[in-house]
């Protein structure tokens, strides 16, 4: 389990930095193929909920993406790491 964690712009706290390995740890469990997890953190600011996460997963043959704003960045990982489970759900229905 190989999980990259960027923070644009700002250093991201250890706490941070945990929650986003726990939640992003349970996706390995759905699919043993995914080689590593790319996740990337950054603000924009012209929008209300302006803290943006978004995952890679890389997979061979292709790669999920996945990208949620939110007001923390703690939702904004949860609703991301939701995605992608749907994503790796859907993909699971069709083998």
């Amino acid at each position: 389990m190989n999980i990259n964690i960027q923070s644009v712009h700002f250093k991201a706290s250890d706490d941070l930095q945990a929650h986003v390995q726990e939640k992003v740890s349970k996706l390995f469990e759905h699919n043993d193929k995914i080689i590593r997890a790319d996740v990337t953190l950054f603000e924009d600011g012209g929008a209300p909920d302006n803290q943006y996460c978004e995952i890679r997963l890389i997979v061979p043959g292709h790669d999920h993406l996945a990208k949620k704003g939110a007001g923390t960045y703690e939702k904004a990982v949860h609703d991301t790491v939701d995605a992608l489970l749907g994503i790796l759900r859907r993909q699971k229905k069709k083998k």
